[in-house]
Protein backbone atom coordinates (compact mmCIF):
# COMPACT_ATOMS: atom_id res chain seq x y z
CA UNK A 1 0.00 0.00 0.00
CA UNK A 2 1.40 3.40 -1.00
CA UNK A 3 1.57 5.97 1.77
CA UNK A 4 -0.71 8.87 0.87
CA UNK A 5 2.12 11.32 1.64
CA UNK A 6 4.12 10.06 -1.35
CA UNK A 7 3.56 12.16 -4.49
CA UNK A 8 2.33 10.41 -7.59
CA UNK A 9 5.32 9.49 -9.74
CA UNK A 10 8.05 12.09 -9.54
CA UNK A 11 5.74 15.10 -9.58
CA UNK A 12 6.63 17.28 -6.62
CA UNK A 13 4.16 19.05 -4.39
CA UNK A 14 3.78 22.78 -4.83
CA UNK A 15 4.18 23.33 -1.07
CA UNK A 16 5.12 21.29 1.99
CA UNK A 17 4.53 22.72 5.46
CA UNK A 18 6.66 21.57 8.38
CA UNK A 19 5.02 21.93 11.78
CA UNK A 20 1.36 22.63 12.50
CA UNK A 21 0.60 25.41 14.91
CA UNK A 22 -2.05 28.04 14.15
CA UNK A 23 0.16 29.71 11.52
CA UNK A 24 0.82 26.74 9.26
CA UNK A 25 -2.75 25.61 9.89
CA UNK A 26 -3.89 28.99 8.56
CA UNK A 27 -1.67 28.47 5.52
CA UNK A 28 -3.05 24.97 4.97
CA UNK A 29 -6.63 26.25 5.18
CA UNK A 30 -6.11 29.14 2.76
CA UNK A 31 -4.06 26.96 0.38
CA UNK A 32 -6.78 24.31 0.17
CA UNK A 33 -8.43 24.35 -3.24
CA UNK A 34 -6.77 27.45 -4.73
CA UNK A 35 -5.18 27.05 -8.19
CA UNK A 36 -1.49 27.49 -8.91
CA UNK A 37 -2.48 29.93 -11.68
CA UNK A 38 -5.93 30.91 -12.97
CA UNK A 39 -7.56 28.04 -14.83
CA UNK A 40 -5.11 25.40 -13.58
CA UNK A 41 -5.45 22.59 -11.08
CA UNK A 42 -5.38 23.35 -7.34
CA UNK A 43 -2.15 23.63 -5.39
CA UNK A 44 -0.79 20.30 -4.21
CA UNK A 45 0.24 20.61 -0.59
CA UNK A 46 1.14 18.49 2.42
CA UNK A 47 1.61 19.59 6.02
CA UNK A 48 3.53 17.41 8.47
CA UNK A 49 3.20 17.48 12.27
CA UNK A 50 4.89 15.03 14.64
CA UNK A 51 2.13 15.21 17.26
CA UNK A 52 -0.87 12.87 16.90
CA UNK A 53 -3.40 15.73 16.89
CA UNK A 54 -3.65 19.50 17.02
CA UNK A 55 -3.36 21.07 20.45
CA UNK A 56 -2.66 24.73 21.16
CA UNK A 57 -0.81 25.36 24.45
CA UNK A 58 -2.79 22.65 26.30
CA UNK A 59 -0.99 23.38 29.57
CA UNK A 60 -2.37 26.93 29.57
CA UNK A 61 -6.02 26.34 28.74
CA UNK A 62 -6.99 27.59 32.18
CA UNK A 63 -10.71 27.64 32.80
CA UNK A 64 -12.08 31.02 31.75
CA UNK A 65 -8.88 32.25 30.06
CA UNK A 66 -9.56 34.11 26.82
CA UNK A 67 -7.59 35.10 23.74
CA UNK A 68 -6.03 38.54 23.75
CA UNK A 69 -7.17 39.12 20.18
CA UNK A 70 -10.75 39.30 18.82
CA UNK A 71 -12.37 36.19 17.33
CA UNK A 72 -11.91 37.73 13.86
CA UNK A 73 -8.22 36.86 14.24
CA UNK A 74 -9.01 33.29 13.31
CA UNK A 75 -7.21 31.23 10.67
CA UNK A 76 -8.73 32.84 7.58
CA UNK A 77 -11.22 35.67 8.15
CA UNK A 78 -8.88 38.66 7.77
CA UNK A 79 -7.77 37.33 4.38
CA UNK A 80 -11.01 35.67 3.25
CA UNK A 81 -14.20 36.10 5.30
CA UNK A 82 -16.00 33.73 2.89
CA UNK A 83 -13.65 30.82 3.66
CA UNK A 84 -15.25 27.61 4.96
CA UNK A 85 -12.60 27.60 7.70
CA UNK A 86 -13.67 30.73 9.61
CA UNK A 87 -14.52 30.63 13.30
CA UNK A 88 -18.07 31.70 12.50
CA UNK A 89 -18.50 28.79 10.12
CA UNK A 90 -17.16 26.50 12.84
CA UNK A 91 -19.91 27.80 15.13
CA UNK A 92 -22.47 27.29 12.36
CA UNK A 93 -21.48 23.64 11.93
CA UNK A 94 -21.89 23.19 15.68
CA UNK A 95 -25.28 24.98 15.70
CA UNK A 96 -23.87 27.52 18.15
CA UNK A 97 -24.18 30.76 16.19
CA UNK A 98 -27.14 32.06 18.18
CA UNK A 99 -25.63 31.29 21.60
CA UNK A 100 -22.44 33.06 20.47
CA UNK A 101 -24.48 35.99 19.16
CA UNK A 102 -26.21 36.48 22.50
CA UNK A 103 -23.01 35.88 24.50
CA UNK A 104 -21.58 39.05 22.89
CA UNK A 105 -18.03 37.80 23.30
CA UNK A 106 -15.43 39.58 21.21
CA UNK A 107 -12.60 37.66 22.89
CA UNK A 108 -13.33 33.94 22.92
CA UNK A 109 -12.09 31.35 25.37
CA UNK A 110 -8.74 29.78 24.61
CA UNK A 111 -10.25 26.33 24.93
CA UNK A 112 -12.77 27.25 22.24
CA UNK A 113 -10.04 28.52 19.93
CA UNK A 114 -8.16 25.27 20.49
CA UNK A 115 -11.28 23.25 19.61
CA UNK A 116 -11.89 25.38 16.51
CA UNK A 117 -8.34 24.84 15.23
CA UNK A 118 -8.61 21.12 15.90
CA UNK A 119 -11.84 21.03 13.87
CA UNK A 120 -10.07 22.65 10.91
CA UNK A 121 -7.11 20.29 11.21
CA UNK A 122 -9.43 17.27 11.16
CA UNK A 123 -11.24 18.47 8.03
CA UNK A 124 -8.24 19.22 5.82
CA UNK A 125 -7.00 16.17 3.87
CA UNK A 126 -3.55 17.73 3.36
CA UNK A 127 -2.54 17.45 7.02
CA UNK A 128 -0.51 14.47 8.21
CA UNK A 129 -0.12 13.97 11.93
CA UNK A 130 2.39 11.56 13.49
CA UNK A 131 4.96 12.61 10.88
CA UNK A 132 8.31 13.84 12.14
CA UNK A 133 10.36 15.74 9.58
CA UNK A 134 14.01 14.76 9.89
CA UNK A 135 15.82 16.76 7.21
CA UNK A 136 15.44 18.96 4.16
CA UNK A 137 17.67 18.67 1.08
CA UNK A 138 17.89 20.51 -2.23
CA UNK A 139 17.83 18.26 -5.31
CA UNK A 140 19.74 20.35 -7.83
CA UNK A 141 19.17 17.87 -10.66
CA UNK A 142 15.38 18.24 -10.45
CA UNK A 143 15.19 21.74 -8.91
CA UNK A 144 13.07 20.83 -5.93
CA UNK A 145 13.39 20.02 -2.23
CA UNK A 146 13.35 16.58 -0.68
CA UNK A 147 11.77 16.34 2.77
CA UNK A 148 12.72 13.26 4.79
CA UNK A 149 10.16 12.16 7.34
CA UNK A 150 9.47 9.41 9.87
CA UNK A 151 5.96 8.18 10.56
CA UNK A 152 5.51 7.65 14.30
CA UNK A 153 3.46 5.15 16.24
CA UNK A 154 1.38 5.89 19.36
CA UNK A 155 4.42 5.54 21.64
CA UNK A 156 6.75 7.50 19.38
CA UNK A 157 8.18 4.42 17.72
CA UNK A 158 9.08 4.42 14.03
CA UNK A 159 6.32 3.03 11.81
CA UNK A 160 7.82 3.90 8.44
CA UNK A 161 10.15 6.34 6.75
CA UNK A 162 9.90 8.19 3.48
CA UNK A 163 10.46 11.42 1.67
CA UNK A 164 8.37 13.95 -0.20
CA UNK A 165 9.35 16.16 -3.13
CA UNK A 166 8.23 19.78 -3.14
CA UNK A 167 8.91 23.00 -5.01
CA UNK A 168 8.49 25.18 -1.92
CA UNK A 169 8.51 24.81 1.87
CA UNK A 170 6.79 26.64 4.74
CA UNK A 171 8.44 26.34 8.13
CA UNK A 172 6.04 26.59 11.04
CA UNK A 173 8.05 24.85 13.74
CA UNK A 174 6.96 27.38 16.34
CA UNK A 175 8.60 28.35 19.58
CA UNK A 176 9.94 26.47 22.60
CA UNK A 177 9.51 27.25 26.31
CA UNK A 178 12.34 29.43 27.60
CA UNK A 179 13.91 28.52 30.93
CA UNK A 180 16.41 31.04 32.38
CA UNK A 181 19.91 29.68 32.87
CA UNK A 182 19.94 29.94 36.72
CA UNK A 183 16.86 27.70 36.92
CA UNK A 184 17.66 25.23 34.14
CA UNK A 185 19.40 22.59 36.33
CA UNK A 186 16.40 22.48 38.69
CA UNK A 187 13.88 22.39 35.85
CA UNK A 188 15.72 19.45 34.29
CA UNK A 189 16.13 17.54 37.56
CA UNK A 190 13.59 14.81 38.29
CA UNK A 191 11.22 15.27 41.24
CA UNK A 192 12.06 18.97 41.63
CA UNK A 193 8.83 21.00 41.25
CA UNK A 194 10.19 23.66 38.89
CA UNK A 195 8.00 23.73 35.79
CA UNK A 196 7.44 26.00 32.84
CA UNK A 197 4.03 27.61 32.48
CA UNK A 198 3.53 25.60 29.27
CA UNK A 199 3.00 22.56 31.52
CA UNK A 200 1.01 24.31 34.22
CA UNK A 201 -2.28 22.42 33.97
CA UNK A 202 -0.46 19.08 33.88
CA UNK A 203 1.00 19.87 37.32
CA UNK A 204 -1.74 22.01 38.82
CA UNK A 205 -2.87 19.56 41.52
CA UNK A 206 0.73 18.94 42.56
CA UNK A 207 1.33 22.68 42.79
CA UNK A 208 -1.80 23.27 44.86
CA UNK A 209 -0.47 20.75 47.37
CA UNK A 210 2.79 22.66 47.83
CA UNK A 211 3.27 24.64 51.01
CA UNK A 212 4.61 27.71 49.22
CA UNK A 213 4.54 28.57 45.52
CA UNK A 214 6.56 31.09 43.54
CA UNK A 215 5.49 32.36 40.12
CA UNK A 216 8.18 34.06 38.04
CA UNK A 217 7.22 36.25 35.08
CA UNK A 218 5.10 39.36 34.60
CA UNK A 219 3.34 38.55 31.34
CA UNK A 220 -0.17 37.30 30.70
CA UNK A 221 0.65 33.66 31.50
CA UNK A 222 2.22 34.57 34.84
CA UNK A 223 -0.79 36.72 35.73
CA UNK A 224 -3.31 34.02 34.82
CA UNK A 225 -1.42 31.36 36.78
CA UNK A 226 -1.04 33.61 39.81
CA UNK A 227 -4.77 34.36 39.73
CA UNK A 228 -5.73 30.70 39.32
CA UNK A 229 -3.51 29.64 42.23
CA UNK A 230 -4.71 32.53 44.39
CA UNK A 231 -8.35 31.61 43.89
CA UNK A 232 -7.64 28.00 44.81
CA UNK A 233 -5.57 28.63 47.96
CA UNK A 234 -7.08 28.86 51.47
CA UNK A 235 -7.98 32.32 52.75
CA UNK A 236 -5.17 33.85 54.82
CA UNK A 237 -2.65 31.09 54.09
CA UNK A 238 -2.23 31.58 50.38
CA UNK A 239 1.58 31.47 50.57
CA UNK A 240 2.30 32.70 47.04
CA UNK A 241 5.10 34.90 45.74
CA UNK A 242 4.89 36.55 42.32
CA UNK A 243 8.21 37.88 41.05
CA UNK A 244 9.07 39.75 37.86
CA UNK A 245 12.11 41.40 36.29
CA UNK A 246 9.99 44.20 34.82
CA UNK A 247 9.66 47.35 36.90
CA UNK A 248 5.90 46.93 37.24
CA UNK A 249 3.08 44.47 36.71
CA UNK A 250 2.12 46.52 33.70
CA UNK A 251 -0.91 46.38 31.43
CA UNK A 252 -0.50 45.46 27.81
CA UNK A 253 -0.75 48.34 25.34
CA UNK A 254 -4.27 47.89 24.04
CA UNK A 255 -5.26 51.30 22.80
CA UNK A 256 -6.71 51.40 19.30
CA UNK A 257 -3.79 53.33 17.83
CA UNK A 258 -1.29 51.29 19.81
CA UNK A 259 -2.71 48.14 18.23
CA UNK A 260 -1.76 49.48 14.82
CA UNK A 261 1.71 48.09 15.52
CA UNK A 262 0.09 44.78 14.61
CA UNK A 263 -0.91 45.80 11.10
CA UNK A 264 0.69 44.99 7.76
CA UNK A 265 1.51 48.71 7.45
CA UNK A 266 3.74 48.61 10.52
CA UNK A 267 5.26 45.29 9.49
CA UNK A 268 6.36 46.78 6.15
CA UNK A 269 7.71 49.88 7.92
CA UNK A 270 9.68 47.80 10.42
CA UNK A 271 11.12 45.54 7.72
CA UNK A 272 12.52 48.56 5.88
CA UNK A 273 14.42 49.86 8.93
CA UNK A 274 18.18 49.24 9.26
CA UNK A 275 19.09 46.08 11.12
CA UNK A 276 20.62 47.88 14.11
CA UNK A 277 17.49 50.01 14.52
CA UNK A 278 15.24 46.95 14.45
CA UNK A 279 17.38 45.22 17.06
CA UNK A 280 17.15 48.24 19.36
CA UNK A 281 13.44 48.69 18.82
CA UNK A 282 12.11 45.20 19.60
CA UNK A 283 13.15 45.09 23.30
CA UNK A 284 11.69 48.56 23.83
CA UNK A 285 8.28 47.38 22.63
CA UNK A 286 7.80 44.69 25.27
CA UNK A 287 4.58 46.23 26.56
CA UNK A 288 2.97 45.78 23.14
CA UNK A 289 2.98 42.00 23.58
CA UNK A 290 4.35 41.05 27.01
CA UNK A 291 2.08 43.06 29.30
CA UNK A 292 -1.04 41.85 31.10
CA UNK A 293 -4.61 42.18 29.95
CA UNK A 294 -6.32 44.88 32.04
CA UNK A 295 -9.23 42.55 32.87
CA UNK A 296 -6.78 40.06 34.35
CA UNK A 297 -5.07 42.78 36.39
CA UNK A 298 -8.47 43.89 37.67
CA UNK A 299 -9.44 40.33 38.54
CA UNK A 300 -6.23 39.86 40.52
CA UNK A 301 -6.77 43.06 42.48
CA UNK A 302 -10.43 42.16 43.09
CA UNK A 303 -9.45 38.75 44.44
CA UNK A 304 -6.76 40.21 46.70
CA UNK A 305 -9.20 42.85 47.96
CA UNK A 306 -11.91 40.25 48.62
CA UNK A 307 -9.50 38.47 50.90
CA UNK A 308 -9.18 41.58 53.11
CA UNK A 309 -12.92 41.95 53.79
CA UNK A 310 -12.75 40.32 57.22
CA UNK A 311 -9.51 41.93 58.31
CA UNK A 312 -5.91 41.10 57.61
CA UNK A 313 -4.07 40.80 54.31
CA UNK A 314 -3.66 37.78 52.08
CA UNK A 315 -0.35 35.95 52.38
CA UNK A 316 0.58 36.87 48.83
CA UNK A 317 3.65 38.89 47.83
CA UNK A 318 3.91 40.65 44.49
CA UNK A 319 7.37 42.06 43.78
CA UNK A 320 8.46 43.52 40.43
CA UNK A 321 12.00 44.65 39.58
CA UNK A 322 13.53 41.38 40.80
CA UNK A 323 15.83 38.96 38.99
CA UNK A 324 16.88 35.44 40.03
CA UNK A 325 20.68 35.32 40.28
CA UNK A 326 21.03 31.66 41.21
CA UNK A 327 18.81 28.86 42.45
CA UNK A 328 19.38 25.53 44.14
CA UNK A 329 17.92 22.75 46.17
CA UNK A 330 17.93 23.52 49.89
CA UNK A 331 20.16 20.97 51.60
CA UNK A 332 18.45 18.86 54.24
CA UNK A 333 14.96 20.12 53.40
CA UNK A 334 13.71 17.59 50.88
CA UNK A 335 12.81 19.21 47.58
CA UNK A 336 12.61 22.75 48.92
CA UNK A 337 14.12 25.37 46.64
CA UNK A 338 16.18 28.43 47.50
CA UNK A 339 16.09 31.37 45.10
CA UNK A 340 18.81 34.04 45.33
CA UNK A 341 17.19 37.32 44.32
CA UNK A 342 18.45 40.75 43.37
CA UNK A 343 16.42 43.96 43.27
CA UNK A 344 17.80 46.10 40.48
CA UNK A 345 16.65 49.52 41.70
CA UNK A 346 17.58 49.02 45.35
CA UNK A 347 20.77 47.11 44.49
CA UNK A 348 19.83 44.70 47.30
CA UNK A 349 19.92 40.92 47.50
CA UNK A 350 17.82 38.41 49.36
CA UNK A 351 16.88 34.73 49.50
CA UNK A 352 13.50 33.12 49.11
CA UNK A 353 12.68 29.57 50.15
CA UNK A 354 9.80 27.95 48.30
CA UNK A 355 8.32 24.52 47.63
CA UNK A 356 7.46 24.94 43.94
CA UNK A 357 8.26 27.32 41.10
CA UNK A 358 6.27 28.12 37.97
CA UNK A 359 8.34 29.75 35.24
CA UNK A 360 6.13 32.04 33.18
CA UNK A 361 9.24 33.12 31.31
CA UNK A 362 7.93 32.98 27.78
CA UNK A 363 9.10 31.27 24.62
CA UNK A 364 11.93 31.55 22.12
CA UNK A 365 11.90 30.86 18.40
CA UNK A 366 13.14 27.37 17.60
CA UNK A 367 16.37 27.50 15.58
CA UNK A 368 15.98 26.57 11.94
CA UNK A 369 19.56 25.44 11.39
CA UNK A 370 19.10 21.89 12.72
CA UNK A 371 16.33 21.13 10.25
CA UNK A 372 18.01 22.96 7.39
CA UNK A 373 21.55 21.64 7.88
CA UNK A 374 21.63 20.33 4.33
CA UNK A 375 21.07 23.77 2.84
CA UNK A 376 22.63 25.96 5.55
CA UNK A 377 25.44 27.21 3.27
CA UNK A 378 22.82 28.61 0.89
CA UNK A 379 21.04 30.76 3.53
CA UNK A 380 22.11 34.40 3.57
CA UNK A 381 22.46 35.92 7.02
CA UNK A 382 22.63 39.28 8.77
CA UNK A 383 25.48 40.59 10.89
CA UNK A 384 24.22 38.59 13.90
CA UNK A 385 24.15 35.32 11.95
CA UNK A 386 20.36 35.25 11.73
CA UNK A 387 18.61 34.33 8.47
CA UNK A 388 17.74 37.29 6.29
CA UNK A 389 14.04 37.23 5.43
CA UNK A 390 12.32 39.08 2.62
CA UNK A 391 9.21 41.16 3.24
CA UNK A 392 7.07 38.33 1.81
CA UNK A 393 8.46 35.91 4.42
CA UNK A 394 10.92 34.11 2.12
CA UNK A 395 14.34 33.18 3.38
CA UNK A 396 17.04 35.00 1.43
CA UNK A 397 18.64 32.07 -0.41
CA UNK A 398 21.43 31.55 -2.86
CA UNK A 399 20.00 31.89 -6.41
CA UNK A 400 21.04 28.28 -7.03
CA UNK A 401 18.03 27.26 -4.94
CA UNK A 402 15.08 28.19 -7.12
CA UNK A 403 12.48 26.98 -4.62
CA UNK A 404 11.31 29.26 -1.82
CA UNK A 405 11.40 28.54 1.91
CA UNK A 406 8.83 30.61 3.79
CA UNK A 407 8.93 31.10 7.56
CA UNK A 408 6.13 31.58 10.07
CA UNK A 409 6.85 33.12 13.48
CA UNK A 410 10.61 33.01 12.98
CA UNK A 411 10.97 36.56 11.69
CA UNK A 412 10.65 38.90 14.66
CA UNK A 413 14.13 40.29 13.96
CA UNK A 414 13.03 41.31 10.44
CA UNK A 415 9.25 41.85 10.73
CA UNK A 416 8.79 43.06 14.30
CA UNK A 417 6.53 42.33 17.27
CA UNK A 418 3.65 41.20 15.08
CA UNK A 419 5.45 37.98 14.10
CA UNK A 420 3.78 35.82 16.81
CA UNK A 421 0.46 37.71 16.79
CA UNK A 422 -2.60 35.70 15.73
CA UNK A 423 -4.12 38.80 14.15
CA UNK A 424 -1.53 38.73 11.36
CA UNK A 425 -1.76 34.99 10.69
CA UNK A 426 -4.24 35.10 7.80
CA UNK A 427 -2.53 38.10 6.17
CA UNK A 428 0.87 36.41 6.32
CA UNK A 429 -0.55 33.18 4.89
CA UNK A 430 -2.22 35.11 2.08
CA UNK A 431 1.03 36.99 1.39
CA UNK A 432 2.90 33.69 1.12
CA UNK A 433 0.31 32.17 -1.22
CA UNK A 434 0.20 35.26 -3.43
CA UNK A 435 3.97 35.12 -3.74
CA UNK A 436 4.06 31.38 -4.33
CA UNK A 437 1.46 31.44 -7.09
CA UNK A 438 2.57 34.73 -8.66
CA UNK A 439 -1.09 35.78 -8.68
CA UNK A 440 -3.57 37.21 -6.18
CA UNK A 441 -5.85 34.45 -4.97
CA UNK A 442 -6.18 36.65 -1.90
CA UNK A 443 -6.24 40.39 -2.71
CA UNK A 444 -4.81 42.27 0.24
CA UNK A 445 -5.56 45.82 1.42
CA UNK A 446 -3.15 48.57 0.38
CA UNK A 447 -3.55 50.37 3.69
CA UNK A 448 -4.33 48.99 7.14
CA UNK A 449 -3.49 51.73 9.68
CA UNK A 450 -4.46 55.32 10.32
CA UNK A 451 -0.96 55.87 11.69
CA UNK A 452 1.68 56.89 9.16
CA UNK A 453 4.91 55.20 10.19
CA UNK A 454 7.91 57.25 9.06
CA UNK A 455 8.40 60.51 7.14
CA UNK A 456 9.41 59.14 3.76
CA UNK A 457 6.73 57.77 1.41
CA UNK A 458 6.31 54.06 1.81
CA UNK A 459 5.53 51.71 -1.05
CA UNK A 460 3.08 48.87 -0.75
CA UNK A 461 4.37 45.53 -2.03
CA UNK A 462 3.55 45.04 -5.69
CA UNK A 463 0.58 42.95 -6.72
CA UNK A 464 1.94 40.41 -9.20
CA UNK A 465 1.82 41.96 -12.66
CA UNK A 466 1.51 45.53 -11.34
CA UNK A 467 3.95 48.20 -10.21
CA UNK A 468 4.37 49.03 -6.50
CA UNK A 469 1.98 51.73 -5.33
CA UNK A 470 3.34 54.73 -3.40
CA UNK A 471 1.15 55.66 -0.44
CA UNK A 472 1.09 59.45 0.05
CA UNK A 473 1.79 60.91 3.47
CA UNK A 474 0.03 63.85 5.05
CA UNK A 475 1.56 67.18 4.01
CA UNK A 476 2.50 70.04 6.31
CA UNK A 477 0.43 73.23 5.86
Amino acid sequence: MTDRTTPEGDRPHDLVGIGLGPFNLSLAALAHGIPTTPGTSPLTTAFYEQRPAFHWHPGLLIDGATLQVPFLADLTTLADPTSPWTFLNYLRTRERLYPFYFAEQFHIHRAEYDAYCRWVSEQLPTIHFDHQVDAVHWNAAHSHYEVDWTRLGPDGETRSQGHTHTRHIALGVGTAPFIPEPLRPLAEAPAIPVIHSADYLHHREELLGAGHITVIGSGQSGAEIFLDLLRARPLGIEKIHWLARTQAFAPMEYSKLGLEHFTPDYTHYFHALPEHVRDTLVPQQWQLHKGIDTDTISAIHDELYRRTLHGGWPDATLTPGVSVRTAGRLSGHGNRIELHLEHTQQATRSRLTTDAVVLATGYRERPLDTLLTGIAPHIRRDTQGRPRIHTDFRLDLDPALTGNIYVQNAERHTHGVGAPDLGLAAWRSATILNNLTGTTPYPLPRRTAFTTFGLTPRTTPAIPGQSPTPVPLAQDH
